[in-house]
């Protein structure tokens, strides 16, 4: 077996004469937490897909778990653990009934043992015997992670996990996630959420299509040239409009109540900020942000010209 746990090269998917991945590469090493960014669209879903089997590329080759994506797909299967965007378990059954099902398609041996220990693992004892129909969204999301992890699988894809659950039910879920990726498991997450890229040991990110770049956080942001001031005042909307549309900014963005200007070339922001900047309103340069880089890709990668 190899140490990669995920190694694919030219990665192309055409829907007919819609190209939805053009030309992905990822070498992914066992172990680690990989964050899959990208907008809507930008082919994601579809990448993860092709690396678990589920979907067989156009182009492109690879292995992923040591067994190649082509011919192999039925072994990639059997070990992975995928967390579908949409909760996918029987909402008229009960918690424990939904892990003891799951136990079954399995095939697990020590079923009733085997459920006790992913109750007990995943914090669901004391709620087993509620319908998973009225479970809150974390609660759901939890019982997801326990029936995908049940069966030990060596990969775990997870497509937008935490969308409409609580922060402090996103907070658990990745204490969870980084327990088990500790344990040996790789994990690949797809997400829109900034701070939940950051909690990744790497990034990938995507745009109409194709790979754009990837690495650590501090890796993207550096690629990412841009170079970032902070605004603090009491009337600082107001002068939002007017300095994003300013030459050399490419983004103004409010980060709580301060507001973020983000460019390539910092005299070219400056000049910006000094234009329009009130006496009771303060600037300073500041360290670039996920999100910022994440913007600048966005405009990097331009309008998507796939055929729709």
């Amino acid at each position: 077996m190899t140490e990669l746990a995920i190694d694919v090269k030219g990665l192309v998917k055409r829907f007919d004469d819609k190209t939805a991945v053009d030309g992905v590469d990822i070498q992914m090493p066992k172990g680690k937490v990989w964050g899959f960014l990208g907008p809507n669209g930008s082919g994601k879903t579809t990448t993860i897909r092709m690396i678990c089997g589920l979907l067989k590329p156009t182009e492109g080759e690879g292995r992923c778990l040591g067994f190649d994506i082509l011919k192999q797909s039925a072994q990639i299967k059997d070990l992975t653990g995928y967390m579908t965007q949409r909760f996918s378990f029987w909402t008229d059954l009960t918690i424990r009934e939904n892990l003891e099902f799951v136990a079954r398609l399995y095939q697990l041996p020590n079923m009733q043992q085997k459920v006790d220990e992913t109750l007990e693992n995943l914090g669901l004892s004391n709620r087993q015997k509620q319908l998973a129909g009225a479970l809150s969204g974390g609660w759901k999301q939890r019982l997801a992670l326990a029936a995908v992890t049940m069966s030990n699988p060596k990969l775990l894809l997870l497509d937008e996990p935490t969308a409409g659950v609580d922060p402090q039910a996103r907070r658990d879920f990745w204490d969870e996630i980084h327990r088990m990726s500790l344990a040996g498991l790789t994990v690949l997450v797809s997400t829109h959420y900034m701070d939940e890229a950051e909690r990744c040991d790497r990034i990938v990110y995507l745009a109409n299509g194709k790979l754009l770049t990837q690495g650590t956080v501090a890796d993207i942001i550096e690629q990412s040239d841009i170079v970032t001031y902070q605004i603090r005042g009491n009337e600082v909307r107001t002068v939002a409009d007017a300095i994003r549309n300013e030459p050399g900014v490419s983004n103004a963005a409010y980060f709580g109540a301060a507001l973020h200007v983000s460019g390539t070339q910092s005299e070219q922001i400056k000049n910006a900020i000094d234009k329009h900047i009130k006496s009771n309103m303060q600037s300073s340069q500041v360290d670039a942000t996920l999100e910022d880089a994440f913007i600048s890709l966005m405009a990097k990668a331009g309008q998507d010209n796939r055929q729709h």
